[in-house]
């Protein structure tokens, strides 16, 4: 992997922290460069607020070693952008190794990259990845070949030391692991649908319902975008 480089397809309203956590492990991987870039380039506005700076143009990225896609409410644009599935495409076609966070897989899949494969999201929306021809697996981190998927956002952390395990060995990562004192212990037993109580489930699913709708047309839209370009009509 030497000389490398991580290439993260952002978009405006991604979840930053689908990116930012792969991000700061990523770049400990020896010899690799990490590179932010998007359809237009410049600043990404990220959900929340944050901006991000210094992204390059998609078009001008000829290829990667890596491919990270995040997820984030700006999925259901991203997957309408042709420009942007392109890219992601052409970059696939390159790298070594395809990963995706959260509903960053929903992405893969509107490319056209999950046909087939098992794949992560988040787990309000993994039912939608059979949509692309996936196959939904809820596990926390998903190979299946050369791609690699994710849960919902905090997953990026634990994708991005499984793939570094693979590039570095298992004692690279866990090296910086203990450098970034990655020790999970969170205060709640909510950070599944399985473990929360009933009443924090209703009120997570109450939060993702301002979104279900649209996006699940999103969705819709680009499966049937993918069942024409392969011949199946519309």
């Amino acid at each position: 992997m030497a000389g490398s480089s991580v290439v993260f397809a952002m978009y405006p309203n991604v979840t930053q922290l689908d990116a930012t956590a792969p991000f700061e492990v990523f770049s400990r991987l020896p010899d690799t460069r990490c590179v932010l870039a998007s359809v237009e380039g410049g600043t990404v506005e990220c959900s929340g607020g944050l901006a991000l700076t210094q992204v390059v143009r998609l078009a001008d990225v000829p290829g990667c070693t890596l491919l990270c896609v995040p997820g984030g409410y700006g999925c259901i644009a991203a997957m309408d952008d042709e420009a942007y599935l392109a890219a992601l495409r052409r970059l696939a076609a390159t790298a070594r190794y395809v990963t995706a966070v959260c509903t960053g897989s929903l992405l893969l899949g509107a490319a056209g990259l999950l046909r087939g494969r098992r794949a992560a999201c988040h787990w309000a929306w993994r039912g939608l990845l059979a949509e692309f021809g996936a196959i939904p697996d809820s596990g926390r981190v998903v190979q299946d070949g050369s791609i690699i998927t994710g849960g919902g956002v905090t997953a990026g952390i634990d994708l991005a030391l499984a793939v570094m395990a693979e590039i570095a060995g298992p004692a690279h990562a866990q090296t910086v692991q203990l450098t970034l004192e990655y020790a999970p212990a969170p205060p709640f037993e909510s950070g599944r649908p399985e473990t929360a109580r009933p009443e924090i489930l209703r009120a997570a699913l109450a939060r993702v319902a301002a979104v279900r709708a649209e996006r699940d047309a999103a969705v819709r839209r680009a499966a049937a975008r993918l069942k024409v370009a392969a011949g199946g009509g519309a």
